[in-house]
């Protein structure tokens, strides 16, 4: 049997990927404060199987079980604590973390600190150690955090992880519907520090380093110090950041403008555009700014931009929600977001609910149900629509679609509003959303228009940039092979801008060869001198940030599609 004296710290994630940094800061403390203590660390994952995750968690008779609890963990870390003290009874267990408090009923083996680890009082680690555990603690403020990580963190706990980094803690904002609502104060590292604690996460080459900051440039110039100092640093890493849009500046856009493809990541709450909804929640946002800057991001075409609305929020209606999804469509971010408003507890919009008739789920994550200005049905109507959203346009696989419909003005709620429908009419929800599906649904949707033909062009042409070698069964009256013999009989034995007299067997092995008319390829940005003309496209993909197949005009010009 393993020694009693163990501290085991358990992790909740919501994927594998996934990581908890508050495991870390918790380890280091406790570290300090009891330098004896034999402490664990438990990775697990909210989907692991329920039985076995409990097993696990309780092998060994651990001296001390300790989790954190989030919005996304807190049902199953309830129903988990609960279990535990069926099977071992007296188990000291403490739980920290933002929805600690929330749990609802718990055993009398629970204790609950409140606050940042870092901020707890001493008393805690000697009643830590004796057992005696009182049923609170509650942490001070103002106290500085420290680097959590250590070297061999990256080769056991981290390996094939998110690695989590925060170089400030805290949110200049009072956004309502936030815990951080409730605490104005703001701690930023010096950069000097970031620096030093950046290149010694980098030493382990992670895919993906997740500023966890709440907004990452409410500083410009700090933020702006930062990044330059990332690219400086190179390497392969990726970087994620929690940006408000409108506190860009003329020198930061102009800087990012000249980051590598794909290096930083960029994740921007605007929540809503109606400016009602905005007072109602606290939120200071100047929109106009917000979405130009927006704008400007996207067409610097180097970093991804995943934008984030809230369904459900106060002074909110249909109508003044799809004006919001109309303008950030126009602005073409790489992802958008449409959640369900949450109602956390103990954030001022959970006590101003009743004020704004928000009915909302009575377990965690607290959806929003109805409010005053949607009712239940719009907004499940809404909430399926962003599961179109998510399905049909955060992916790779429509680029020249939603340019398209960026570019003629359409009205883009309206589009998905009756794509909705044609879902519907298909079980689309209860099918895998492949890409040939999707294809087949967007065609049904488009088939009444008068632009059809040109819509199905796109189709084609997205396809075949998304790296399949054959066409979609509903729009094969075409043959690719028949495309390929032809070009084989009518191209020149060398065409040096794509390949030589000895390339020329592999050239048209690789490829695939469509035509397009002259109006798609100006869509999809490619300039054609004749009404119709030949693309091919590669094996190799570009450096965009989608990963799409490289293609090239070829020197065939036609009068029609052949």
């Amino acid at each position: 049997m393993a020694d009693r004296q163990t501290f085991r710290l358990v992790a909740l994630n919501c994927r594998y990927t996934h990581s908890c940094l508050a495991l870390f800061y918790v380890r280091n403390a406790l570290e300090v404060h009891l330098p004896a203590a034999e402490i664990e660390l438990l990775p697990l994952t909210i989907n692991d199987p329920y039985y076995q995750a409990l097993q696990r968690i309780v092998a060994g008779d651990p001296r001390v079980l300790l989790f954190s609890a989030y919005i996304w963990n807190a049902s199953f870390l309830h129903r988990l604590v609960r279990d535990i003290v069926r099977i071992r009874p007296g188990q000291p267990m403490v739980i920290g973390g933002p929805q600690a408090g929330f749990l609802g009923d718990l055993p009398d083996e629970c204790t609950l600190v409140y606050g940042e680890i870092e901020g707890v009082d001493p008393l805690f680690y000697r009643d830590l150690a004796g057992r005696t555990l009182r049923p609170v603690y509650r942490a001070g403020e103002g106290v500085d955090f420290p680097f959590p990580y250590r070297p061999d963190d990256f080769s056991i706990h981290l390996q094939n992880r998110q690695i989590l980094y925060e170089s400030s803690r805290g949110c200049p904002f009072s956004c309502s519907y936030c815990l951080s609502a409730a605490c104005s104060r703001v701690v930023h590292k010096d950069i000097a520090t970031v620096e030093d604690e950046l290149r010694r996460l980098l030493q382990s080459r992670p895919p993906l380093i997740k500023f966890v900051d709440r907004t990452f440039n409410d500083i410009p110039e700090r933020a702006l110090a930062i990044w330059e100092k990332l690219v400086e640093i190179g390497g392969e890493t990726r970087f994620h950041f929690e940006v408000a849009p409108d506190r860009f500046t003329k020198e930061q856009l102009d800087f990012l403008e000249t980051v590598p493809v794909g290096l930083f990541q960029f994740e921007i709450g605007i929540q809503s555009t109606n400016t009602k909804t905005l007072a109602a929640v606290h939120r200071r946002m100047d929109v106009e700014r917000a979405l130009a800057t927006i704008h400007r991001l996207r067409v610097m075409a180097n970093i991804h931009l995943h934008v984030d609305l809230i369904l459900g929020l106060p002074e909110d209606d249909r109508q003044s929600f799809a004006e919001s999804f109309r303008r950030v469509f126009s602005c073409h971010p790489h992802h958008i977001q449409m959640g369900l408003l949450k109602v956390l507890p103990a954030t001022p919009l959970a006590g101003e609910a009743d004020q704004y008739k928000i009915i909302h789920c009575a377990r965690p994550p607290h959806e929003v149900l109805s409010t005053a200005t949607m009712d239940s049905r719009t907004l499940a109507e809404l909430f399926l629509l962003g599961q179109c959203v998510e399905r049909f346009y955060n992916n790779r696989y429509f680029p020249s679609l939603w340019r398209y419909l960026k570019q003629t003005g359409e009205n883009t709620f309206v589009f998905f509003e009756r794509l909705l429908a044609v879902c519907r009419e298909r079980d689309f929800f209860q099918r895998a959303a492949t890409q040939e599906l999707m294809v087949e649904i967007l065609a049904a949707h488009v088939s009444g228009r008068g632009d059809f033909e040109l819509l199905k062009q796109l189709l084609i042409f997205d396809w075949l940039r998304c790296g399949h070698r054959f066409l979609p069964e509903i729009f094969q009256g075409q043959s690719l092979a028949d495309q390929r013999t032809r070009l084989r009989r009518t191209m020149p034995l060398s065409y040096e801008p794509l390949y030589s007299e000895r390339e020329r067997n592999h050239f048209f092995k690789q490829g695939i060869f469509y035509p397009f008319s002259a109006a798609a390829l100006l869509l999809t940005g490619m300039a054609s001198e004749g009404d119709t003309a030949m693309v091919c496209f590669f094996e190799k993909s570009d450096d965009d940030l989608y990963g799409l197949r490289k293609c090239a005009l070829l020197p065939i010009i036609f009068t029609k599609i052949p």
